[in-house]
């Protein structure tokens, strides 16, 4: 993927994740998506754009436990937003 599109595709996922009207979910996404999208591989990148679609309260249910996660989206990626603990948390 040329390095161009690449970022635009980071500017994108990190305005999607941070400002979706549940601020629980804005802190985690969003704060993940500052902390490692970056460093997220192509794959990955497409994982979580993939995983914006969905709706916050089931992404939030998901990383709580409160439901079980899906079969398409319990990747690595997904485990490691699970074990993400936003700034504010710390």
């Amino acid at each position: 993927m040329p390095e161009k599109n690449k970022t635009e595709r980071i500017k994108r996922l990190m305005h999607r994740s941070g400002y979706r009207g549940f601020k629980e979910v804005d802190l985690i996404l969003g704060g993940f998506a500052k902390a490692h999208a970056t460093s997220l591989s192509t794959t990955e990148l497409t994982e979580f754009e993939v995983l914006l679609e969905e709706k916050d309260h089931d992404i939030y249910d998901w990383i709580t436990g409160a439901k079980q996660i899906p079969k398409e989206f319990d990747t690595q990626l997904f485990a490691k937003l699970c074990s993400f603990t936003p700034d504010i948390l710390k």
